[in-house]
């Protein structure tokens, strides 16, 4: 009854200490302590409150195994402090040397601990399925070239800003006919793949001129999800959109939904990393078998009548240097609009399947493409 009575008499403001997900920014344990505010531990025994604080001092027999851990223990919230952490030391070191030495550091370090990852049998899944002609040992080096390119994307992304600092790094396919098409007035679609560096295939709509928002997968840990999201800056001056995939069921993916339709159809220029599975996506051709992709690109380029631009990052031998390109996606429109979104999404697959077969090695082969066989296989 004693804690029954504690807990009504309990100020609301306290619950929210309890929020062990608490984003950083909102209020957490850590405001709770600076607030005085004393969260109920029923394992924990009376004892004093620590001077100026409010909380009692946690024992042994209040963190017993079995025992509710205390509500303002985030253990969630502390592990993310932990990666930020060696993600902060990891980032200074890269920024104190020279560029290419990180990039060729983590591909060396990713091409080990890459096929010992859970994802290498996916890899190897994959292609079996895309090239059942090729002999295992090429489909092998492959996967390796692949794990070394992921190596130099993730030192890369942390330092985009030292990569478009020096234009010499960057080629753009016929720069000056995208400048022109870049200032011509009305809405644009980009799309791209995870090819190269996927993350510099928005400097093909960025560095001639244009002014490209992007839709983005926030990552779990937000302390490191800020910290990159200040890097993307430097490529999406028109902002960005964050969610998980532009056609989420509930009321989140519908409310993005509207926003970037809405973006586009006040002349916005708006990019999309289009090459992932999609449950609830149209099933099309790729690689000789049916696959299902999101067609939300096409639909609000067919619904608004935006233009819509297909681009690639590929890199240029081993080190941090590309070459962007970008092809306009010509297809006409009828009065059939599922047939349409169709056309133009099974067009956006075929040439990006043809950009792949170009250079397999440089494209993300981990995620779940053709999801049933690949589990068979």
């Amino acid at each position: 009854m004693a804690v029954t009575a504690r807990r009504k008499a309990r100020p609301a403001s306290q619950d929210i200490c309890r929020d062990t997900k608490a984003f950083p920014g909102s209020v957490s344990w850590r405001s709770g302590l600076q607030a005085g505010l004393r969260p109920e531990n029923p394992h924990a025994t009376a004892r004093p409150l620590l001077p100026n604080t409010g909380f009692q001092p946690v024992s042994n027999r209040s963190l017993a195994v079995g025992a509710p851990r205390p509500p303002w223990i985030d253990v969630a919230d502390l592990k993310h402090r932990v990666q930020y952490g060696l993600f902060r030391g990891a980032l200074a070191g890269f920024r104190n040397v020279p560029l290419d030495w990180p990039v060729s550091l983590c591909a060396r370090v990713w091409r080990v601990i890459g096929p010992r990852s859970g994802r290498h049998r996916r890899v190897m899944a994959n292609l079996a399925l895309a090239y059942p002609d090729m002999p295992l040992a090429e489909r092998e080096a492959l996967a390796l070239a692949m794990w070394e390119n992921l190596g130099r994307v993730v030192a890369e992304t942390m330092l985009l800003d030292r990569i478009l600092d020096e234009p010499d790094r960057i080629e753009i396919v016929n720069r000056a006919e995208l400048e022109a098409a870049m200032q011509e007035p009305g809405p644009k679609i980009g799309v791209t793949l995870h090819m190269g560096n996927w993350e510099l295939a928005a400097a093909g709509c960025s560095l001639c001129g244009g002014n490209p928002a992007g839709v983005y997968r926030p990552l779990t840990n937000p302390y490191v999800d800020r910290t990159l999201l200040k890097q993307r800056e430097y490529l999406y001056s028109g902002g960005l959109f964050t969610k998980g995939t532009a056609h989420d069921a509930g009321p989140g993916g519908q409310r993005t939904a509207r926003l970037i339709t809405g973006y586009v159809r006040q002349g916005g220029n708006l990019a999309f990393v289009l090459d992932q599975v999609d449950r609830r996506g149209i099933a099309i051709p790729f690689f000789g078998r049916e696959a299902k992709f999101t067609p939300v690109p096409s639909m609000i380029a067919r619904h608004v009548g935006a233009r819509v631009w297909m681009a690639r990052c590929l890199r240029i031998g081993k080190g941090s240097k590309f070459r962007v390109e970008l092809k306009e996606l010509k297809i006409e429109r009828t009065e059939n609009r599922a047939d349409d979104v169709r056309a133009m999404t099974t067009a956006i697959f075929a040439q990006f399947e043809a950009w792949i077969r170009e250079a397999p090695e440089q494209w993300m082969w981990w995620n779940t493409r053709w999801e049933v066989e690949a589990e068979a296989a």
